[in-house]
């Protein structure tokens, strides 16, 4: 669909199409969702300076890992990206003063939640930063139009939902720790192919097969960090998971976009391939993490 927008009435209706569907699902929502009746106990205000100083420790380490790939631009990285280590630490105790939290830091620091959500966010950088480094590669260095590189996609996006289905047919016989340090090696290893081979089929096949793992991976994360909390905590859980997976996509798309910028520029060919070595060994690493933080399953 993006492909076919983009070579027709231009990238901006990317952005229109979505008020039709947006309305759409706003009448599903009210059609079938089920009447529940109003909670009885006095509503958390909201936490307005605990969202000011994440959101600006975000940005900051966000900006400071782009500004990484710019000529000339480490020290001001640095700086970056210590002043989100600051604004970080200060969201944390104020966290942990606050009578009304944004986010329930006991919550996090418990392993099966921790576990899901770095499963999550791993998983998402990764899945983010190959789609990012392939809509670049296939039009900017292999010259496929935006129609071609949609439907180039198509494999990639039918083998994540593939990875998907059978890890939660899998999940309940393998568990949870040995599924998702196989889906992330399975990821290692076919980023590892269009980092080796700079061809469009080689990019297309290799992908494919690490999005087989990527897919896996986000059953894992849900599964981990939902697994272990009371039925009244698994909302904030899920919302722990959705904050996470839109952290791993900034620091995906940041991180390559750093890592090839040169390619991204035209100016360097094989920027692309360092940042599909660099996206393989983060999923490598992140098995080996997986296979330590995400616990056994019980009984």
């Amino acid at each position: 669909m993006g492909g076919l927008i983009a070579a027709g009435p231009g990238w901006q209706w990317v952005f229109f199409v979505n008020i039709p569907v947006g309305l759409v699902i706003l009448v599903a929502l009210v059609l079938l969702l089920p009447a529940m009746p109003r909670a009885t106990q006095e509503r958390a205000r909201l936490d307005v300076l605990g969202a000011v100083l994440v959101t600006a420790a975000t940005a900051s380490l966000i900006y400071g890992l782009v500004r990484a790939g710019e000529p000339g631009g480490a020290g001001a990285a640095g700086g970056f990206v210590a002043g989100s280590v600051v604004l970080y630490l200060a969201f944390a105790v104020w966290q942990r003063t606050t009578s009304s939290p944004l986010m329930d830091l006991a919550l996090i620091g418990r392993r099966s939640v921790a576990a899901g959500v770095f499963v999550i966010l791993i998983g998402t950088a990764l899945m983010v930063a190959v789609f990012f480094l392939g809509t670049f590669y296939f039009q900017g260095r292999e010259g496929h139009g935006p129609l071609i590189t949609g439907l180039l996609f198509l494999p990639i996006a039918l083998t994540t939902m593939l990875g998907a289905n059978l890890a939660g047919r899998l999940i309940a016989t393998v568990g949870a720790r040995r599924l998702g340090v196989a889906g992330l090696g399975v990821a290692a290893a076919g980023l590892l192919v269009p980092a080796v081979w700079s061809t469009t089929l080689a990019t297309v096949l290799g992908v494919s097969v690490g999005a087989l793992g990527i897919g896996a991976i986000f059953v894992v994360a849900a599964a981990t960090a939902l697994s272990q909390v009371d039925p009244s905590e698994a909302g904030v859980a899920s919302g722990l998971l959705s904050t996470f997976h839109e952290f791993g996509a900034s620091i995906g798309v940041a991180t390559v976009s750093s890592v090839a910028a040169a390619s991204l520029a035209g100016t360097d060919a094989s920027g692309f391939q360092t940042a599909f070595l660099v996206a393989a060994v983060a999923a490598l690493v992140g098995a080996v993490v997986a296979g330590v933080v995400i616990p056994r399953a019980r009984q």
